[in-house]
């Protein structure tokens, strides 16, 4: 399926076919692996924002704080 095949679909068969892509992509990501220096980041990441030292945004902030919310 070409770009071309793509924008001449119907509007609900694009949902259709992002929500199967969607899907698909949630299951592969939650069985990857995460390498010991990934989770040694995220645990630096964890440690800061238990301590204070670090904040956690929602996405309206992050969007906001980029100039597009």
């Amino acid at each position: 399926m070409t770009a071309q095949d793509i924008k001449i679909l119907p509007a609900d068969e694009k949902i259709r076919i992002m929500e199967a892509i969607w899907e698909d992509m949630r299951q592969r990501y939650e069985e990857a692996p995460v390498s010991e220096e990934v989770m040694t980041l995220l645990r630096e990441r964890q440690a800061r924002v238990q301590s204070g030292t670090a904040k956690l945004l929602d996405w309206d902030q992050v969007k906001y704080a980029l100039g597009r919310g």
